[in-house]
């Protein structure tokens, strides 16, 4: 009977630390994939307060009168990624839109704005920031479907 050299370690933990490492690599994976599974990690937002700042539901505004420069109205239970900043006048842009915002840089850089969450006829004439997101178009440089809109002055 013979008896195996242990006096060689490398081998035997070579082989266990390629092994070890698989498995904490599955682990690991299968791990985050099924806790993200298992967290809600979603928030919904009513209504904020923060100082100048207040956010408000877009359907309890019936006149331009009740808008007040600093608040955030429209939808928040989504992020918005794109952002514009200028003023909105009724009209469209080659048929594209309900609305248009005239932003610094002249005609070249207006947007048509649409909007299924905020009531754009409020803020005609106003300086504004508005967030929202690009839709694709043929007819206009940039389509916006705003989501949050904010005077400014």
């Amino acid at each position: 009977m013979d008896i195996p050299n242990l006096s060689n370690p490398t081998v035997i933990s070579k082989s266990i630390s390629k092994t070890a490492l698989l498995l904490i690599s599955i682990l690991s994976l299968s791990f985050g994939f099924w806790g993200s599974r298992f967290v809600n990690t979603s928030k919904t937002i009513n209504q904020i307060s923060t100082p100048n700042i207040l956010i408000s539901n877009p359907d309890s505004l019936t006149s331009s009168s009740q808008i007040v420069v600093n608040k955030l109205y429209g939808n928040l239970s989504k992020a918005f990624k794109d952002t514009a900043i200028g003023t909105i006048e009724k009209g469209s842009i080659n048929g594209e839109g309900t609305h248009i915002l005239n932003r610094a840089g002249g005609a070249t850089q207006r947007a048509s704005l649409t909007s299924s969450v905020v009531d754009l006829d409020l803020f005609v004439g106003k300086k504004v920031e508005v967030k929202g997101e690009t839709n694709a178009s043929t007819k206009t440089s940039w389509l916006l479907d705003v989501g949050t809109i904010k005077i400014i002055e």
